[in-house]
């Protein structure tokens, strides 16, 4: 049987990720408060970050930067957005 969190996010009960994805007490935060789905979205959304921004997983800043980033869609409601990003047209 899956296991059920109350999602900060998507503010549901939904299906929670099967382990801890992210490590300290952020990803704890995150195991006992966000659902597969939106950790799914976040997931996209850090895709996007990477690749437009050109960021490098070895630098210190631009992992910290991915974090705040990471923190703010998940628990604070805000949006992710990419300077000169514009999704492409259906």
């Amino acid at each position: 049987m899956a296991r059920t969190v109350f999602c900060q996010k998507l503010q549901k009960e939904a299906e929670g990720l099967g382990f801890q994805l992210y490590p300290g007490e952020i990803g704890e935060k995150i195991f006992n408060n966000i659902s597969k789905e939106a950790f799914a979205q976040w997931q996209h959304k850090q895709t996007m970050l990477i690749n437009e921004k050109h960021l490098n997983m070895m630098d210190p800043e631009h992992r910290t930067f991915l974090e705040e980033q990471m923190v703010g869609f998940l628990f604070e409601g805000k949006d992710v957005e990419i300077e000169g990003y514009r999704p492409p047209e259906k």
